[in-house]
């Protein structure tokens, strides 16, 4: 008898630990569950930088490229404005009371072409882009460099006579003439996803024209990408609807 008192006993005690074991444990699993129940995507306390929404600025000035991409919350402020710093003005050209924006500084220093080049590839990235057109003549230059970079078919539209196979053609007006621009036509191939490219926007025209002949081969448009842009001369509400992206603007 004292021998089965003894065993229940134990027995007792063990069922006595393991209960307290078990508090023990589901109070130690409450006390942990606030912190795993936070919900996905909740952003940690040194993570919070990083969590932003796109273009924000905590209470910094905006940056001199648009604020619309992810990926602008990386671009220093200062590297723009270094690429900027590049860029010349000169005076009545081509005609008195113009004051030309001239690109040929910045071509010569591989930081400052490198940070334009770094920032328009990253606006289309994913964008899966087949064919870039790039604007006679210095159009040629940012877009055949950028096309490069986006593994695309590069095109060229060129100023009449320029061209050796048969073309189509858009006649547009500027802000200095009346002029026309080529394009061979089987330049763009059907559905193809297309950017058009120049070093400066001003009043739209020559932009437009490009976007037209695109339009008139089965291409879609997909955006105009710009080095400069003169935001006082309104070329962007003349390429709307279509995107408009710009390094620089004035």
């Amino acid at each position: 008898m004292a021998t089965r008192k003894a065993t229940k006993t134990s027995s007792a005690t063990n069922k006595s630990s393991a209960s307290a074991k078990s508090k023990s444990s589901t109070t130690r699993a409450t006390a942990r569950t606030p912190a795993s129940a936070k919900p996905k995507g909740a952003i940690k306390p040194g993570n919070a930088k990083k969590a932003a929404k796109p273009g924000s600025t905590r209470g910094e000035e905006p940056s001199p490229i648009s604020a619309r991409h992810p990926f602008e919350l990386a671009v220093p402020r200062d590297a723009i404005a270094f690429a900027a710093s590049k860029i010349r003005d000169v005076p009545d050209y081509p005609k008195a009371g113009i004051v030309f924006k001239d690109v040929t500084p910045l071509l010569a220093n591989p930081k400052a072409f490198h940070i334009v080049l770094d920032v328009l590839a990253e606006r289309f990235i994913g964008e899966q882009i087949d064919t870039v057109v790039g604007i006679d003549a210095r159009g040629f230059i940012f877009g055949g460099a950028l096309a490069a970079r986006l593994n695309a078919a590069f095109v060229p539209a060129r100023k009449p006579g320029k061209l050796p196979a048969e073309v189509d053609q858009v006649t547009y007006k500027t802000e200095y003439s009346i002029d026309s621009l080529e394009m061979h036509r089987d330049a763009i191939v059907q559905e193809s996803r297309v950017i058009i490219v120049d070093d400066v926007l001003a009043t739209g025209g020559t932009a437009k024209a490009a976007a037209d002949l695109v339009k008139r081969q089965g291409g879609y448009l997909v955006a105009h990408a710009f080095v400069i842009e003169l935001s006082f001369l309104g070329g962007r509400e003349k390429l709307l609807p279509v995107k408009v992206e710009s390094v620089i603007r004035y």
